[in-house]
């Protein structure tokens, strides 16, 4: 018997793309091939209604970013994180529960939502939002899982709004200055890419715990439960995720991203960020196969070191290129014998007539000598808004005025986040992985399928959002 595609209505009892995509369907179709018509007419001055979805850490970076617009509403788990915002918001509404949120408020009421809470929460404080036809920011990664990513990614095309997800190095010169360097075919077709981050947590050896000082690690899930803080609402901040006894290995953040149960490690937490570049620059798509290399994989602790490599079909005019992704303790073969400058974090772009290595604020050609005289291409893509370039400003100008962004849900942050988490999936399965994009199955492991999606806990379920 065929299998049914993993994105049909007779896979999953609970709640399918199709049902949302009537959802979004059915809230009327006045502005789904483009913005709310109340929004159209919005001058570039006038002030927004945000609503803030989570106000610590990277949340209380962006409100401090979004802070000049109109922040109606304060939504976190934390109570010291509430009063904290409302010294940036005296006149935010507050809520503890973002469901709460959005039952409470009005259509009226607020224009965009910024969602800074972990990544298990994403697709659950994100969906409402666009069902609902209000402009949405959300930090990276986009969604816990690829079945959410793929969700998340085809409401958003269907509401028509303003989004982006919180990569802010898209929109950095650099970056735009390699994708010119590329395009031009400076070092031309470009067929191998590398890309390495020094960052180990996660499941780490003792080596690791003792070299970056974080022996915790080494453990497994603990079974004591501590006192929780009469601050934080704990039920809250698991949420759809499996029930855990309050532990200080999970809280306060970024502990908990380490865990299955509540991220996915550094592969989709730094991959969103410097997979980026590559994803533009070589404009890629769904990779056709996915292979890991690194520890065995552990049912509940992500991979401190890893390596991913990534195989993609020809696109276009370019050729087949294969990315390989490094985490902690490995790096390309390149690096490891002194082929290139060691840094710390970089991507590396290997073309048949030379190479080109970046980070987020520097890039080189290489051999040097070769390229000391280069003519460098004309800019032709224009810096994004503001004065340093910037990637939330980019996301008010889209809100207000229509204008793109440069990370959309759609077409963009969705795809990149689906294979960041098939780097995991790869992992996990234990095996060299094939990916076929339009049924979101796996043809040649289908037991890996399970790492696909995520069951959630009783009381929480994303169809129950719709509405």
């Amino acid at each position: 018997m065929k299998r049914q595609p993993l994105n049909s209505s007779s896979h999953f009892s609970k709640v399918t793309r199709r049902r949302f995509l009537g959802g979004a369907a059915a809230l009327g179709a006045a502005g789904v091939l483009g913005f709310p018509a109340i929004l159209r007419a919005r001058g570039a001055n006038e002030k927004l209604n945000i609503a803030m979805i989570a106000c610590g850490g990277r949340g209380r970076a962006n409100l401090n970013e979004f802070k000049g617009e109109n922040i109606v509403a304060l939504c976190d788990v934390n109570q010291k994180n509430i009063d904290a915002a409302k010294r940036n918001a005296p006149n935010a509404r507050t809520f503890t529960d973002y469901r709460k949120l959005y039952d409470t408020l009005k259509d009226g009421e607020f224009d965009a939502v910024v969602v800074s809470t972990p990544e298990s929460h994403h697709a659950f404080a994100t969906l409402p939002a666009l069902l609902r036809k209000k402009h949405v920011y959300c930090e990276k990664p986009l969604t816990r899982d690829v079945y959410e990513a793929r969700v998340v990614a085809d409401v958003a095309k269907q509401a028509g709004v303003a989004t982006q997800m919180g990569t802010q190095g898209h929109a950095s010169d650099n970056g735009r200055r390699v994708v010119e360097l590329i395009d031009a075919g400076a070092i031309g077709p470009v067929t191998e890419c590398h890309v390495w981050v020094d960052r180990t947590w996660g499941r780490q050896t003792e080596d690791e715990a003792h070299k970056y000082h974080d022996i915790v690690w080494t453990w497994e899930r603990p079974a004591e439960e501590m006192p929780v803080p009469p601050y934080l609402d704990w039920d809250l901040w698991i949420g759809p995720a499996p029930m855990r006894p309050f532990n200080e290995v999970y809280f306060p953040g970024p502990k908990w991203y380490r865990w299955w149960d509540f991220g996915n490690g550094t592969m989709s937490d730094l991959g969103s960020h410097w997979n980026d570049l590559p994803w533009w620059a070589l404009r890629l798509d769904a990779p056709k196969t996915i292979e890991a290399f690194g520890p065995p994989p552990h049912p509940e602790l992500a991979p401190a070191t890893m390596k991913v490599v990534y195989e993609y079909g020809q696109r276009g005019h370019r050729p087949p290129v294969t990315l390989t992704w490094y985490q902690g303790q490995m790096k390309p073969p390149q690096w490891e014998q002194n082929q290139i400058p060691r840094w710390k974090d970089g991507r590396l772009f290997v073309g048949s007539k030379g190479m080109i290595l970046s980070d987020h604020a520097r890039h080189v050609l290489l051999p040097e000598e070769k390229f000391k005289d280069y003519q460098r291409p004309p800019k032709t893509i224009p810096s994004a808004p503001g004065s340093p370039p910037s990637h939330h400003l980019e996301w008010l100008l889209a809100c207000k005025t229509g204008s793109p962004t440069g990370s959309p849900f759609a077409g963009y942050a969705g795809p990149v986040t689906e294979a960041n988490h098939l780097g995991n999936v790869a992992h996990r399965a234990g095996r060299k992985i094939e990916w076929d994009p339009k049924d979101m199955r796996i043809p040649n492991c289908p037991e890996a399928e399970r790492f696909l999606r995520r069951e959630y806990r009783k009381g929480w379920s994303l169809g129950a959002q719709v509405g």
